[in-house]
């Protein structure tokens, strides 16, 4: 008999948003320059930090779909093959989660960065040309049975998920033509063709890619909590099919039998205008710290991976369960993009009630300082002068000069927003700096 699992997934997304966010800005994660996908060092430090592993043991779905979620929503990009936090990423570590969460539902909806159906491998020939259709129209027909289609709080099977889209017409129709199916197989390219009558049912084919979408994103964001079993023998409607008795299943999503859209779905699918979490796991509880006056942060029942990974990022990990606040620990994150408001929520949220002591106040407020001591206030035009005089004469002119600053015997500063007062004056003074085109 199956075993028969119940996973309420709102709050793990909230606690995994923040442990892929801070593994990203630790720079532990790669994908594909080309493919986008996670690779598999990425696969399983993702992996460690999820919340109670992933649905299956040894078989990505949750830790598949995080890197690409935040691609899709702009919050990492990748540069040399490993993702990189954006600003907008470095925002989200200290944003809602549930905020951030909505975000990442809505962008991806319309700019997934690859075809969810290529997850489903036992379907062959979708790499041939003019085959599928576009992935983006899909899943927003996904998308919107979601929001339409799905009580809040209440249990649906897939099977009643199903009639019901095809009821109300949310078809994520898989191939661009009728012939295009004949491409599509199992197994063999001409016995196990898909363009049999009976061979592309509903549930072949938008059914699983319907599963996928659910199982593997909607999942993951936390949208809808899940009952599922395993994937091999869970469902007979390919049986039929030929080659299918090789097969112990189509897809690793063939195991999900129902979805609730949960409080978190809700809000992000817009059945509600605000969060209203639901309660609390007992174990959801957060461990507290202590800040000690010799700049020592002990976490003495441990914490969570995102948490961990926040302090490896602000201070120096000298146990498992204690970490050393320095000057230089502190620039060298602030060096990397970090914001010290992040440590300080994080401190005030976690620390056993007490203020922090003088000495680590002192420190914080020292970083800062140090970080104020120069700023970047963007770029500059270089103007270069044919010889000194004529740089002399521009920097003294009333005009010019007033908006110019010389960097050298023959150059001139001008702030981006200056330049065309200062081709105004350059005019009158009978020189001419011609528009760039």
């Amino acid at each position: 008999m199956a075993v028969w699992t119940e996973r309420a997934m709102e709050h793990d997304a909230r606690t995994e948003l923040a442990a892929v966010l801070q593994l990203v800005a630790a720079g532990r994660l790669r994908c594909g320059d080309k493919t986008k996908r996670p690779s598999a060092a990425t696969l399983r430090a993702l992996g460690e930090v999820l919340t109670g592993s992933d649905f299956y043991e040894g078989e990505a779905v949750r830790a598949f779909a995080w890197p690409l979620l935040l691609q899709a929503g702009g919050l990492a990009e990748l540069s040399g093959g490993r993702l990189e936090l954006t600003a907008r990423g470095r925002k989200a570590l200290a944003a809602p989660a549930h905020e951030t969460i909505r975000h990442l539902w809505r962008r991806w909806l319309s700019h997934g960065v690859l075809d969810e159906f290529s997850r489903i491998e036992a379907v062959k020939g979708q790499r041939a040309a003019n085959v599928l259709s576009a992935a983006g129209p899909r899943r927003k027909a996904v998308g919107a049975a979601l929001a339409e289609c799905c009580p809040p709080g209440e249990w649906m099977a897939v099977d009643e998920l199903f009639k019901a889209m095809r009821t109300a017409g949310h078809d994520p129709y898989l191939v661009r033509s009728e012939r295009a199916l004949w491409t599509l197989y199992l197994e063999d390219a001409q016995y196990g063709s898909l363009g049999y009558d009976g061979h592309h049912d509903w549930p072949v084919l938008q059914g699983r890619y319907t599963l996928c979408v659910l199982f593997e994103y909607a999942a993951t964001l936390g949208l809808v909590d899940v009952q599922y079993i395993d994937p091999d023998g869970a469902r007979d409607d390919f049986r039929h099919m030929w080659g299918a008795d090789r097969l112990q299943r189509l897809s690793r999503y063939d195991g999900l039998l129902a979805i609730r859209l949960n409080p978190l779905g809700a809000y992000a699918t817009r059945s509600t205008d605000a969060y209203r979490p639901g309660p609390e796991p007992a174990a959801g509880a957060r461990n507290p710290v202590r800040v000690l006056p010799n700049f020592d942060i002990v976490a003495l029942d441990g914490l969570a991976p995102a948490e961990a990974l926040l302090l490896d990022a602000f201070a120096t990990r000298s146990t498992d369960r204690v970490w050393t606040l320095s000057t230089a620990s502190l620039l060298k994150a602030l060096h990397a993009g970090r914001g010290l408001e992040e440590l300080r929520r994080f401190l005030a949220e976690t620390s056993t009630g007490e203020e922090l002591p003088q000495t680590v106040t002192a420190l914080l407020a020292d970083a800062v300082s140090r970080a104020e001591k120069v700023r970047d206030l963007g770029t500059c035009h270089l103007l270069e002068c044919v010889d000194e005089a004529q740089a002399v004469v521009i920097a003294k002119d009333r005009r010019a000069g007033a908006l110019c600053s010389r960097i050298g015997p023959r150059h001139l500063m001008v702030a981006p927003g200056d330049l065309p007062a200062v081709r105004a004056a350059l005019l009158k003074l009978g020189c001419v700096l011609p528009a760039r085109t």
